[in-house]
């Protein structure tokens, strides 16, 4: 891979990690209700997961895909249903300092397996992938995994750490709750762009 294509993808990578999604979403409300360090795996589980998927994804699995449709509509339909779920958890919960219902912080294996059901994780992958493994090469595909890995440690990092700052507005009960129900609008929110381009309901 050339320079400026590797300059051209580090910069995609970080606009597309670093805008709000599904992720940064999670990871802010995450950091605002049992702050940073809780967050770690959840954050891990991200780089990992995603990093996973562009190698899955370059080495041919839409292949699947092209030849049993009825496969990628069920993923659709369930990446749909499990954001209505998570959003709804996001906004019944309460703070970790509510000793009745407790903010349960997603772990390495969720967070990782989280980014197959995410529509903004499968296009950034597929778009990765078509645009700058030109050569169509393993090389190619693992640059591409290696540059999201780097690039979604400073995003991640920082979407926690906002979430950990926004506690000491949050400090009420109240704000809590509200941050929470509109962080899981938001969650929502922020996959119709994907969706309405991937999915035809």
């Amino acid at each position: 891979m050339e320079y400026q294509q590797l300059i051209a993808l580090a910069t995609f990578a970080f606009v597309s990690t670093a805008t709000p999604g599904p992720n940064n979403i999670m990871l802010m409300t995450s950091g605002a209700n049992v702050g940073f360090v809780r967050t770690i795996p959840h954050m891990l589980g991200i780089i990992f997961g995603f990093s996973l998927m562009v190698v899955l994804v370059g080495v041919g699995i839409m292949g699947v895909f092209s030849q049993y449709p009825i496969v990628l509509q069920a993923l659709q339909a369930g990446c749909i249903i499990y954001l209505v779920y998570l959003a709804i958890k996001i906004a019944f919960s309460s703070p970790a300092s509510d000793t009745s219902i407790q903010y349960k912080p997603m772990n390495f294996l969720a967070a990782a397996s989280f980014q197959w059901i995410n529509p903004k994780a499968w296009s950034m992958a597929l778009a990765a992938i078509s645009i700058y493994n030109l050569s169509a090469s393993w090389q190619g595909i693992l640059i591409i995994s290696a540059v999201f890995a780097a690039v979604n440690i400073p995003s991640v990092t920082f979407w926690a750490a906002a979430g950990k700052q926004s506690q000491i507005f949050l400090r009420n009960p109240t704000r809590i709750r509200y941050f929470n129900v509109t962080m899981a609008v938001l969650l929502l929110a922020s996959t119709l762009p994907t969706i309405s381009q991937q999915v035809d309901f």
